[in-house]
């Protein structure tokens, strides 16, 4: 058995998932047991940034990713959802897990109005497009849209997450429930990646002309994948809010954007390990970097060139997905399966006829 046969096995891949799980479960013990300051809460409080970009970049894969739509806009649904949660936890005194659906389900109504009308774009048009949609969040909400966003001072006091009396107060609870919920995403991401919306969001990426002549309604799924990707970026928008406890417009500008695009991009568009391993290594080179701001940035770029030039398809890419027929040729019969062992072998017949 080769070593890519072994790679592409399902159940090495499902070994591999399980001993991650086991040791992002270990790492606060771990930190601990190694007598880091403070029990580890400089590198959990990393770790807690690194699952909720996780979790966001996971959401627009579906999108970017598995569908093939070229969207930079997804700060503004993660800005949605972090709103939502902040105004109806510190105005209406919301539980901080009540809010979590409702974020979700603004951020996706949102998402629908705003690709309604641009769905039909492609490449760079849709690209530009939903550019200017985070800007123009951005904006309102730096002039206090409605009266309720804060303005620039942005939203301060949001109340910690609780649930069966247990408040999520310490950096160790937040990053079990941060990581938690990015566990559930990959889970779900997953399950829903080899099912047969999956499918057809794969189809569309590949040829979307083929897959609406295949009968599949090609606005219709690129419009589900939106909102179901900003359904998701909007519940991770309440974790964003409840970790940190005040939120800002600052925190959802272009930047954001373009950091979430690149972890989709240089980790594997459309691999799920890839965009773990590039929140990883994009959000962790950031704190690592972060006393050096001014050339922070310089090395941002010369790793995204590097990444283009020799790894154009990152450093994770999905497995394409392969059928053989020859699998199948027991279920048809005997005229069927000469008809597909001579598509095959095409001169099989041949040399049937000369011997």
């Amino acid at each position: 058995m080769s070593v890519r046969t072994i790679l592409n096995h399902r159940h090495f891949s499902l070994g591999l998932g399980t001993a991650f799980f086991v040791i992002m479960a270990a790492i606060p013990s771990l930190l601990t047991a190694a007598g880091a300051p403070g029990g580890g809460i400089a590198q959990l409080d990393v770790l807690n940034k690194i699952g909720i970009s996780a979790a966001l970049a996971l959401s627009l894969n579906l999108i970017l990713g598995q569908t093939g739509l070229f969207h930079m806009g997804h700060t503004a649904f993660f800005a949605v959802g972090a709103y939502a949660t902040a105004i109806l936890n510190t105005v209406y005194q919301w539980p901080i897990f009540s809010t979590m659906p409702v974020a979700g389900i603004l951020a996706a109504v949102f998402a629908l109005l705003v690709a309604l009308p641009i769905i039909h774009l492609r490449g760079d048009y849709l690209l530009v497009v939903t550019i200017g949609i985070v800007e123009i969040v951005r904006i309102c909400l730096m002039n206090n849209v409605f009266g309720i966003t804060g303005g620039a001072n942005g939203i301060f006091g949001i109340a910690r997450p609780a649930m069966f009396g247990l408040v999520f107060s310490t950096p160790r609870l937040q990053y079990y429930l941060i990581w938690g919920f990015t566990g559930m995403t990959i889970i779900l991401f997953h399950l829903l990646e080899h099912s047969r919306f999956g499918r057809a969001l794969n189809y569309i990426k590949q040829d979307d002309l083929a897959a609406a002549g295949c009968g599949i309604n090609v606005a219709r799924y690129k419009l589900m994948a939106f909102c179901l990707g900003a359904f998701w970026a909007g519940m991770a928008g309440t974790l964003y809010a409840a970790n940190i406890r005040s939120i800002e417009p600052t925190s959802f500008n272009f930047f954001e954007s373009v950091i979430l695009f690149a972890i989709v991009i240089l980790g594997g568009s459309g691999s799920i390990a890839g965009v773990i391993l590039g929140s990883f290594l994009l959000i962790g080179l950031q704190d690592l970097f972060r006393d050096f701001n001014s050339a922070r940035m310089l090395f941002f770029g010369a790793a995204m060139m590097a990444m283009m030039i020799f790894r154009p398809q990152g450093l994770l890419p999905a497995r394409r997905r392969r059928y053989d027929a020859r699998r199948f040729l027991g279920k048809f019969s005997c005229a069927i399966r000469r008809q597909c062992a001579a598509a095959y072998n095409p001169y099989a017949e041949d040399e049937g006829e000369q011997t």
